[in-house]
């Protein structure tokens, strides 16, 4: 028997850099679409990309919010204190917050502010040492996306989580790392075969997309049997 999925509206960096704008899209999901989710992007930019790549254009200049694209990324960046003012400002709606963190030192920031959960994106989701920190340091839910990753590192990352006694706190996300992906390329019955392979072992499973400039994460903790 299955349940309604919980729809997750990705807001990423689509703010602009402008918080004014993150409310806005935050205002939109609480009063004109059926979704208490919202999820944002916490990176430390410094440490997440090499210096030549930090230090390099923007590979669309006229896209660009600076002069590299170690400037545009940061124009885009939240600090903690206005993460934590949107996590107020969700709750005061009655959404709940979430963020990616892309890096150790966004993990420990994003920590601090107890969300209900945090997400891990496909391109993280081989760094064993943020997975190890927020499974001794965090007790909330973590969401860790499978794009771009091969079955052994996907064995891998399960059974860190099961050595960790925190594979209950997992909830898997099949996804298909393509910004967009046509629909024929979703691959779908992925989310079939990890419910297969591990809905007894996580807390839930789920299904991460991009289509046609629309984010959203479906949540298939509400979806299992």
């Amino acid at each position: 028997m299955y349940k309604k999925p919980t729809i997750i509206a990705e807001i990423g960096c689509n703010h602009l850099g402008e918080i004014d704008i993150a409310k806005k899209y935050i205002d939109n999901a609480a009063h004109f679409c059926e979704i208490k989710h919202v999820k944002f992007q916490k990176r430390n930019n410094k440490e997440l990309l090499p210096a030549n790549q930090y230090n390099q254009p923007h590979p669309v200049p006229d896209n660009s919010y600076g002069s590299t694209y170690g400037e545009h990324r940061e124009y885009l960046e939240f600090n903690l204190e206005e993460h934590k003012e949107l996590k107020e400002y969700c709750e005061k709606l009655g959404l709940t917050y979430s963020t990616s963190v892309w890096d150790l030192t966004s993990a420990k920031e994003i920590c601090s502010i107890e969300p209900e959960y945090i997400k891990i994106p496909s391109a993280t989701n081989t760094h064993y040492d943020l997975l190890s920190y927020l499974c001794d340091n965090y007790a909330g839910k973590i969401h860790v996306s499978l794009g771009m990753t091969t079955r052994s590192e996907e064995t891998k990352i399960i059974q860190l989580f099961k050595d960790k006694n925190r594979s209950q706190d997992i909830v898997l996300y099949a996804c298909t790392s393509g910004y967009p992906v046509p629909f024929n390329q979703l691959c779908l019955l992925e989310v079939k075969r990890l419910q297969e392979s591990y809905e007894d072992i996580v807390h839930g499973i789920g299904f991460s997309g991009h289509h046609n400039g629309i984010s959203a994460d479906m949540s298939a903790y509400t979806l299992g049997a």
